[in-house]
């Protein structure tokens, strides 16, 4: 579902998240007055106002703990992104090292693996899943660094920097696609909603001499609580929708390959 709603455009998320929410939750006061009675419910405001507060501390714990976390992993996935584009370019440089047939085969394959990373890894990655081919790609390059026979302790020394390098990319491309697939568990949403919903649930027994004011409360709680959710799932997917890491890294990289021939 978060996935769903990411991809979306960002005003039409909102819009489902924030918007239509809030205003269901304002007509809770208005449906539970007309049903219960302003006289009935004024003799809950003293029980109803201590547990409201309890319930709502821990609601809010829970809602800023998983944020934090969402972009704390958000800001993990840009990391991954760039320590894989900048152990990308030391490939590259490094193979300027080697003799010209190993060199250049280095660079074709690590070209290759690039170009798929960003046509087909992040296609894949906005619908929250993973592919194959640039893994092949990448096992390509992997072969074409360990045909590399060492004449020397300067060749050595440039292919225990390709190995280290190339570990770096690996590392960093499975930190993404971890990351791609989502980052709080499904669980953990079902929790959430239903948090949000006894929360502003309880809003709804108060009562308030002015409906009017009761009905504004519970909206700006309820605006409060939908805006950080959906912070939480514009980013519980890195690479997915308008508020996503790119590859623009890779393709800075792929641009630099020309001015290190």
């Amino acid at each position: 579902m978060s996935v769903f709603l990411s991809s979306l455009p960002l005003w039409l998320s909102f819009c489902l998240v924030v918007v239509a929410t809030t205003l269901a939750a304002m007509a809770g006061p208005l449906i539970v007055r007309r049903t219960v009675g302003l006289e009935r419910l004024v003799t809950n405001n003293e029980v109803a106002g201590f547990k409201f507060a309890v319930i709502g501390v821990i609601y809010a714990v829970l809602l800023g703990f998983v944020v934090i976390v969402v972009w704390e992993k958000f800001r993990d996935a840009e990391a991954a992104a760039g320590r894989e584009a900048s152990a990308v370019v030391a490939v590259h440089r490094l193979s300027q090292g080697l003799t010209a047939e190993a060199g250049g085969t280095v660079r074709r394959r690590l070209t290759d693996y690039v170009q798929v990373a960003i046509a087909d890894d992040w296609r894949a990655m906005a619908k929250g899943k993973t592919t194959q081919k640039a893994g092949v790609a990448l096992d390509g390059l992997y072969a074409a660094v360990l045909a590399i026979r060492p004449d020397g302790l300067r060749e050595l020394a440039i292919m225990n920097d390709l190995l280290t390098n190339l570990d770096a990319i690996t590392q960093s491309r499975r930190t993404r696609l971890v990351l791609a697939t989502g980052i709080v568990p499904g669980v953990l949403w079902v929790v959430l909603l239903g948090g949000a919903v006894v929360t502003l649930g309880f809003t709804f027994f108060f009562g308030s001499q002015s409906i009017r004011a009761q009905t504004l409360m519970t909206g700006m709680l309820a605006a409060i609580i939908f805006m950080a959710l959906f912070v939480a799932i514009e980013i519980d997917h890195p690479f997915t929708g308008p508020v996503s890491v790119g590859p623009e890294a890779l393709r800075s990289a792929l641009e630099a390959f020309g001015d290190t021939h």
